[in-house]
């Protein structure tokens, strides 16, 4: 964790360069440090997954509008203040990388931020973190 899961109308594909909107804002992640500088996100267990809907309705449906619904689901333990700047990076992120579209039609972005407070059941096997994890 933490996982960052976008949902988007499949007409955004065609405009927007999806795959380096994620790249953007995994980049973005791995940059936030909380108020003793520390890393908020582990680089291995950081992940943007994007999926166009395969269905949708959007709005009155008399227009081109489209929509991006991004969720950010984290584990517990950071300060509100680690949340808001974490939300406003990532809300500042879509909106450089999307602008160009949101300039040319009407497009709604949603982003949500979850943290995982209360689990039953967490399981985890990655050969990802071993990456990242050795000593300098």
């Amino acid at each position: 964790m933490p996982h960052l899961v976008l949902l988007y109308t499949p007409d955004l594909e065609a405009d927007a360069d999806i795959p380096g909107l994620c790249r953007a804002l995994a980049d973005s992640m791995l940059e936030q440090r909380d108020e003793t500088g520390k890393a908020v996100f582990p680089t291995g267990g950081t992940r943007v997954l994007a999926y166009p809907a395969a269905h949708c309705a959007v709005a009155d449906g008399q227009g081109d509008y489209g929509f991006l619904y991004a969720n950010l689901r984290m584990g517990s333990g950071r300060s509100r203040e680690v949340h808001k700047a974490v939300g406003d990076n990532l809300l500042q992120v879509l909106r450089q990388r999307l602008d160009g579209l949101l300039q040319q039609r009407p497009i709604g972005i949603t982003l949500q931020i979850d943290e995982s407070a209360q689990q039953v059941y967490d399981a985890k096997h990655s050969t990802l973190h071993p990456l990242f994890n050795r000593s300098a």
